[in-house]
């Protein structure tokens, strides 16, 4: 078992001894270890066979015995037996939002309660609101959690549907059958969440390139298999189609395919205007079909210039494409530096000089550097000594990489009342402040938003970090009035983080278009714990250039020497 699988079994034992209501230090003990391992670079066999496990700190002889035996023999007896002591039903439970291992042990001591849908039945049956700590408005937010789960069971994170399709795409084009292959759909607009995979090939050999499609080693079942159009399982449960049209379709399938339902029903609206007849087939005058080679032909039959299929929304693409007024969409290569990136000095697992050299590796200009604050304890919070050390080291740094800027920062939790995390005396010692909300997520729209208002107007906070604290297919943001604190940050000067973690991708690229009309500053960060994190940005500049975003809009497009201006 390597070390990825090890810490995955830690983390996992972590939670079923809180699920069984064991001490939090019994379970903080397994959790500890796992991030222990998170943070080392050493390989996990070499700990093993060197007997260097227990010289760790937060590695003891019990946790020392259960690595070694995960390692040397890839199965625990104790993870087994805790395993099957506990109905699987109530693990899945923990996935409902709002609803803790104390509430779980609560529901399946009193009622028997031990899988989702006897959650379901006694949430309707109203059987929860006797029990204490349980609320009819706990049962209602429970049956709401529930609803969300369920739809979350059929939706995936991009970065799944990427790298699956990528490798279903790169399969097709070796397979001697096609003569153009893509990726279609909500994967090809890059969408954050996707339901399936769509993939459309030209071919002269239609049932040749079907049978190499559902010879793919990722497929588990047939769901349907026709002349022009596959469908297949794959093994981790997401659904794959693959469509196969003529060469001469191509362009058109393809534009059609990619979508958006609203970008098409617009553009054929346009097109029924102009005395045209337009679908996946083509665009015919009468019965005559106008020749495309390529999609950029097809928006010029409009008229139009190219739009770049993230933008296929139907907010405005069109419009703009037949005013030549699209965007100049930020690129990969326009990003200089890198900012909000975890350490070693609280919850990351790179110390700063390896972040750095991560960031000269790919190429950037300058590192921030935003540790979390003090009040984080659960994450390693800085005390301000902690803190002061920490800027004694970057000092240092700085002085060593004279080519590279690093930048002090930190992420500072936004406090019940709106304050910031530091005394005014500590927050003026930085270069930027991040201030993020990872506490109270259920207040109020209205108390959310003052207390979001308080910290705006703080004249330290530099960046809006996570705006609504979502985490996809896990958890919802915040109740928060965002346009008001858009607003906000305009006034106050404040940048607005889209947060490149594919969990997060927070800011939402729907709201980014009218923030960027009103005039707001934005920032594509990794929010990293890695140096394999740093590569999140991609993610971000996808983000971004779906919310219409350009260079100018971005500041870590800029020199290090200006990037706070």
């Amino acid at each position: 078992m390597n070390k990825k699988q090890v810490i995955a079994v830690l983390k996992e034992i972590g939670l079923l001894l809180e699920v069984k209501g064991e001490s939090y230090f019994k379970s903080k003990a397994y959790y500890d270890a796992a991030r222990t391992l998170e943070k080392m670079e050493d390989d996990i066999e070499d700990l093993v066979r060197e007997r260097r496990l227990e010289t760790i700190k937060g590695i003891g002889k019990a946790l020392n015995q259960k690595i070694t035996e995960l390692v040397t023999t890839g199965e625990l007896a104790y993870y087994n037996r805790l395993k099957a002591s506990i109905p699987e039903g109530l693990v899945q439970m923990l996935r409902i939002d709002g609803l803790g291992p104390k509430k779980i042990m609560t529901l399946y001591d009193k009622l028997g309660i031990a899988t989702v849908e006897e959650l379901t039945k006694a949430c309707q049956e109203n059987k929860l609101t006797g029990l204490p700590g349980f609320s009819r408005k706990t049962q209602e937010k429970i049956l709401e959690g529930i609803e969300r789960l369920q739809d979350y069971d059929e939706r995936f994170h991009y970065p799944v549907g990427h790298l699956i399709g990528r490798d279903l795409l790169k399969h097709m084009q070796e397979s001697g059958s096609v003569i153009r292959c893509d990726i279609a759909g909500s994967l090809r607009r890059k969408h954050e969440i996707i339901k399936d995979i769509d993939i459309l090939a030209s071919s002269h050999e239609p049932a040749k390139t079907m049978e190499a499609f559902v010879a793919h080693p990722y497929v588990e079942g047939i769901i349907g298999q026709g002349d022009t159009k596959t469908s297949v399982l794959l093994q981790n449960g997401i659904k794959a189609d693959l469509r196969v049209v003529s060469d001469e379709q191509y362009p058109y399938a393809l534009h059609h395919f990619t979508g958006s339902k609203d970008h098409n029903a617009a553009l054929r609206h346009i097109a029924k205007q102009e005395g045209l007849k337009m679908n996946e087939y083509g665009i015919f005058r009468g019965e005559n079909l106008i020749p495309c080679t390529n999609e950029k032909e097809i928006f010029r039959v409009f008229q139009m210039d190219y739009i770049p299929p993230e933008l296929r929304e139907n907010h405005g693409e069109l419009e703009a494409a037949q005013a030549h007024t699209l965007p100049h969409l930020v690129e990969g290569s326009d990003i200089k530096g890198i900012i909000h990136v975890h350490s070693q000095y609280s919850d990351g697992n790179a110390t700063i000089e390896e972040l750095v050299k991560g960031c000269m590796s790919k190429g950037y200009h300058y590192l921030g550097i935003s540790d979390h604050s003090q009040t984080a304890v659960y994450a390693g919070g800085l005390t301000v000594e902690q803190l002061k050390r920490q800027h004694e080291e970057i000092d240092r740094l700085n002085e060593q990489y004279r080519d590279f800027k690093i930048f002090k920062g930190i992420e500072s939790d936004i406090l019940l009342d709106g304050a910031l995390d530091y005394p005014d005396t500590i927050l003026e010692s930085l270069d930027f402040v991040i201030g993020s909300i990872h506490s109270a997520f259920n207040m109020t729209e209205e108390k959310m938003t003052k207390r979001m208002m308080e910290a705006v107007q703080n004249p330290y906070m530099t960046i809006w970090g996570h705006p609504t604290g979502r985490l996809l297919l896990r958890r919802e943001g915040y109740k928060l009035d965002v346009k008001k604190i858009i607003e906000a940050c305009i006034a106050h000067e404040v940048i607005i983080e889209i947060n490149a973690n594919p969990y997060r991708l927070d800011m939402d690229w729907r709201y980014m278009k009218w923030a960027k009309e009103q005039g707001a500053r934005f920032i594509i960060s990794p929010d990293a714990h890695s140096i394999k994190e740093l590569d999140y940005m991609n993610y971000g500049i996808q983000v971004a250039r779906k919310g219409w975003l350009e260079k100018d809009n971005i500041i870590n497009t800029r020199h290090q020497d200006n990037v706070w201006q």
